[in-house]
């Protein structure tokens, strides 16, 4: 199973530098470029998206976000947020149910 992350382009060049593959978006289009290019590959059984570029495409990530199919989707703040932020294990064992 692989990671695959798409967000800004700090997100996608920190998650590069441990070997996750990953998308840059910034607009709508690009946005749905990744999640369909994220998707192509069934071994992507996580999908870590921030919450920005979520947002841009909602209706088509809440379909994976609220069901029990994969690719798993979390969601975390951007790179640049104001807000605390959750490590990625955290963000992942809150996503599952389960802790790793």
């Amino acid at each position: 199973m692989q990671y695959f992350v798409i967000g800004d382009e700090d997100t996608v060049l920190g998650f590069s530098l441990v070997g996750v593959f990953g998308m840059q978006a910034t607009n709508v289009e690009q946005a749905q470029r990744a999640w369909d290019k994220a998707l192509e590959d069934p071994e992507n059984g996580i999908i870590i998206i921030t919450e920005d570029v979520a947002d841009m495409i909602r209706p088509v990530v809440d379909r994976y976000l609220f069901s029990e199919s994969f690719p798993l989707v979390v969601e975390i703040p951007p790179a640049h947020s104001d807000g605390k932020q959750k490590d990625l294990r955290a963000l992942v064992n809150q996503a599952i149910g389960v802790s790793l």
